[in-house]
């Protein structure tokens, strides 16, 4: 055994140590979401979406809670307590180019979102969409079909697009717009030429609940 092997033994015993410890202070508390109802767990959203300088749109999304547990780690300030969320998520969105209309399209995801919100309703979330389409419209566009020159209808093409989202938000408890986000995505249109092509846009938007709207309702009567 080498000196510089000897020297990380009890580096790496000591890291283990520390994961260890942390693990078994945490306390993890799953919720039972099996009796709530479709519309309890389910969250719509509208954002803007767009990189500001050449490319916006809108993006409609929806997400459905699928697993929800509560974990607590004891620190030395006292206990902390996140809760933490597994979502399936699917959006709509439209964008484009309002000077030039060169880059205009429309685009749908679906994946999976996993969320963690602190006890001050502070937010992180990652979202893997690894089923997406991305279909580009050109602007007026003609082709040669023998000896005539004929418009192309709806001229552009589709593109298998998936993304990867990376956001931080606020938790609004018990209102109908239950919270505001602002994310990072990023989009692969595949295959674009000879290869891929990347795209990364900025999303800052609101979920809401159609039903908390009738639940406060009921709470003041």
């Amino acid at each position: 055994m080498t000196l510089k092997q000897r020297l990380l033994i009890p580096f790496v015993i000591f890291f283990l140590n520390v994961g260890f410890a942390q693990d078994s202070e945490a306390v993890i508390s799953p919720k039972d979401i099996s009796k709530t109802s479709f519309l309890d767990r389910t969250e719509f959203s509208v954002s803007y979406s767009g990189n500001i300088f050449w490319n916006n749109g809108l993006n409609f999304g929806a997400e459905y809670l699928l697993k929800e547990y509560t974990k607590v780690k004891n620190r030395k300030r006292g206990q902390r307590t996140n809760t933490h969320e597994v979502l399936l998520n699917g959006t709509l969105g439209f964008t484009t180019n309002f000077s030039t209309t060169t880059d205009t399209g429309i685009f749908t995801n679906y994946g999976v979102t996993w969320r963690r919100t602190n006890k001050k309703g502070k937010q992180f979330s990652i979202a893997f969409n690894p089923l997406g389409y991305y279909r580009s419209f050109l602007p007026e566009t003609y082709e040669v079909n023998g000896d005539n020159v004929e418009k192309v209808f709806l001229p552009g093409r589709g593109y298998y697009a998936p993304s990867i989202s990376i956001g931080i938000g606020k938790q609004r408890k018990d209102k109908k717009i239950t919270g505001r986000f602002f994310n990072v995505n990023l989009m692969l249109r595949t295959p674009y030429n000879a290869g891929t092509l990347p795209a990364i846009n900025l999303q800052y938007g609101f979920r809401f609940n159609f039903k908390k709207k009738r639940k406060d309702a009921e709470n003041n009567e």
